[in-house]
């Protein structure tokens, strides 16, 4: 058992509750005619965005003090004072920002405890829906919808046709490759983080991200997956790890359900 288990097992609930608090917050922006304004980076910015980040910023600082946080919405903290975090929150106030400006309802909350590089705890909360998938190192995977938490498990893929999921707002010719590579398939089309979420609850057996996101995007989502019995590797079937450089871009990335499989072999072949 992780060390710390009982220590994140205790997290877990007042985690959950932030993130359907951060939920309402944004749900009550959603039912307005919300502007929108650019980042410097060119990706949009609402006012749900903000409010979900202040909810969770306020959230966290009551119930772990002595935690940092790395938030979307707070992302300017040098690599310098950040290598020296063991332990840390890892935040994607609202993940799927362009859903919601088209009203799709696939965006999520997204809150991860990282601990030595790698995700201990996650939540995912769709806030339309009310859904909620969340893990703990060692505790297994989970999805809670209107009633009782029910354990999930990703699934094997034993040949035949591949259930791959994309998104909604990016693709681009390597994704086209990797499919035609693939061959027998299907797409579902999601947004956000609930595309890791269908590979680990076994609706989908890879998504195939090759294309830049940010660590805040995908935390929540891998100790949610690997919990299932899935992974979220590179493109060399390594572990996404975190906070080890200067940049907070992702390399481009797996997540899938059946270990067994070398996804390797259907990238483009240079």
């Amino acid at each position: 058992m992780h060390r710390d288990a009982s220590h994140i097992e205790n997290l877990l609930e007042p985690v959950l509750d932030i993130a359907r608090a951060a939920g309402r917050g944004i749900m009550a922006v959603y039912a307005t005619d919300f502007g929108v304004v650019q980042k410097t980076d060119h990706s949009p910015l609402t006012a749900a965005d903000m409010a979900a980040h202040h909810t969770i910023m306020r959230g966290l600082a009551q119930l772990t003090p002595d935690l940092p946080v790395l938030s979307e919405e707070a992302a300017d903290v040098p690599f310098a004072q950040r290598a020296a975090w063991r332990r840390y929150w890892l935040v994607d106030p609202l993940d799927g920002t362009r859903e919601f400006i088209n009203r799709n309802g696939d965006f999520t909350v997204n809150i991860a405890l990282i601990e030595d590089q790698r995700p201990v705890l996650g939540v995912v909360h769709a806030p339309v829906s009310g859904v909620c998938y969340f893990a703990r190192a060692g505790g297994g995977a989970y999805k809670q919808d209107n009633g009782a938490p029910q354990a999930i498990r990703a699934r094997r893929w034993d040949g035949g046709p591949c259930t791959v999921v994309g998104s909604r707002s990016h693709g681009g010719d390597s994704l086209k490759e990797f499919l035609a590579n693939l061959g027998d398939y299907e797409i579902l089309s999601m947004g956000s983080s609930l595309k890791s979420c269908l590979v680990a609850e076994g609706k989908a057996d890879i998504y195939p991200r090759l294309g830049p996101t940010s660590e805040w995007d995908t935390a929540a989502a891998q100790c949610i997956v690997e919990e299932a019995g899935g992974r979220v590797t590179d493109t060399a079937m390594r572990p996404l790890r975190y906070n080890t450089r200067n940049s907070l871009i992702n390399p481009h990335f797996f997540v899938f359900g059946d270990c067994r499989q070398d996804w390797t072999r259907f990238l483009a072949k240079t």
